[in-house]
């Protein structure tokens, strides 16, 4: 990365960051030069990427000019693939949600059908809110993992066999016309909560991720860690049972195979009088429908239904305290189509278990939250990944204040001048 394009990076993210801020706050965010500063800012706002807005109160001398970020300059897609549904958001360059959709899943389709089709669905989200294509900055796609880069799914789920070695990435640019970033569904889940705010700036945090599988997400000091391959935070791949049933992924007892969705759903079609009170059917529509229904009856007192989510979160709240106790974590988000559901159930539990035996609680506590935006955190997150190409420094060494207030004075409203 260029020293322009680096710098214009750590600018625009400060600028995200603090909504409002001068170019002397800049100045004291990022450590840059005046003239650097003066340099940036020229070109982001003849870019049509920053915008001069108000001024900031006096503190003795000219009141100065605030900047803040043009959003609706650019845009970026994020979509969500799971063989259960596929979930499309279009977002601003702040990373406001401007447009969402949710359709069909990928289910037992051919794979190069399914991004015919994703490329149709991406064009119909910028075209029904009036985006032109070429305000677009490109599309993020996140689907479970683990991911590669240049191949896509390496190792896949049993119910996404078929995208396994697929070139996800590729054919959906060719299809899309658009520039494609790939990530895992968990990891992006991690971003999204903290591009929406749920979780903050805190020094270590991470997104507990359940769709039809289970992982996580990592954040530290706001920049999400991804391990080696990308594929950091596999949390449902820990093993809770060193005896237990085989998981696909080659191990035994994770708790994936013990508590995901799947194994929660196959529990309550093992109990006829269970199946029949949720509702479900002969033949499974989906695990996601399926698991939503058990959800429901839990919710409606069926203590049967409940038994057997109160043990699924049982399992996942060990595997949270695992994850807590490694990475000394200050927060963790409950996050993913399938906690958006039955979040209310798990919830308690998890936290309850970080309050009783997280290692370091006498030093500090994990506060435990669950997610407002749980059902399409991944799709956000997937829509900054492309943001990050424009907003974040990609370069070590920038230090941007903990408290951006901290670098400029309380801002008046704007007054148009």
């Amino acid at each position: 990365m260029s020293q322009h394009a680096s710098s214009k990076a750590a600018v625009l993210d400060v600028i995200r960051a603090a909504g409002t801020i001068s170019r002397v706050g800049l100045i004291n965010a990022t450590g840059f030069t005046g003239a650097t500063i003066s340099t940036v800012v020229r070109r982001l706002i003849d870019e049509g990427l920053v915008v001069e807005t108000g001024r900031a109160e006096s503190t003795g001398g000219k009141r100065r000019v605030l900047l803040q970020l043009n959003h609706a300059a650019r845009y970026a897609v994020g979509v969500h693939l799971d063989h259960a549904g596929i979930t499309y958001v279009l977002t601003n360059l702040g990373g406001a949600v401007v447009a969402r959709i949710s359709r069909p899943g990928a289910g037992a389709t051919e794979p190069a059908t399914v991004v015919d089709r994703m490329a149709t669905e991406v064009t119909a989200l910028m075209t029904g809110v009036g985006v032109e294509r070429d305000r677009v900055l490109g599309v993020g796609l996140v689907s479970p993992g683990p991911l590669s880069p240049t191949t896509g799914m390496g190792l896949t789920p049993p119910a996404m066999r078929k995208w396994e070695d697929y070139p996800l990435g590729q054919a959906l640019e060719r299809a899309t016309g658009l520039p494609v970033v790939l990530d895992n569904d968990a990891t992006a889940a991690a971003l999204g909560e903290h591009w929406s705010g749920g979780i903050g700036g805190t020094a270590t945090s991470a997104a507990l991720y359940m769709g039809t599988g289970i992982g996580a997400g990592l954040v530290i000091n706001g920049v999400t860690y991804r391990g080696t391959s990308g594929n950091a935070g596999e949390i449902g791949h820990t093993c809770v049972d060193a005896n237990g049933p085989d998981c696909w992924c080659g191990a035994r007892g994770c708790v994936e195979v013990l508590a995901g969705p799947a194994a929660v759903v196959a529990a309550a079609r093992a109990d006829t009088a269970l199946s029949r009170a949720a509702g479900l059917t002969t033949r499974s529509r989906s695990v996601s429908a399926d698991f939503a229904a058990v959800s429901r009856a839990a919710r409606r007192g069926e203590p049967s239904a409940l038994a057997i989510l109160e043990r699924s979160a049982r399992y996942i709240a060990a595997a949270a305290r695992s994850l807590a106790n490694v990475m000394d974590l200050e927060v963790l988000v409950l996050t993913g189509p399938s906690f958006a559901i039955a979040g209310s159930i798990y919830l308690p539990i998890v936290r309850e278990e970080l309050d009783r035996a997280f290692f370091s609680r006498a030093a500090h506590p994990v506060d435990v939250r669950l997610s407002r935006h749980a059902a399409t955190a991944s799709a956000i997150g997937a829509a900054a990944l492309v943001l990050q190409s424009e907003l974040v420094p990609l370069t070590e060494g920038l230090k941007l204040p903990e408290n951006l207030s901290a670098a400029e004075p309380a801002p008046l409203p704007a007054s148009g001048t």
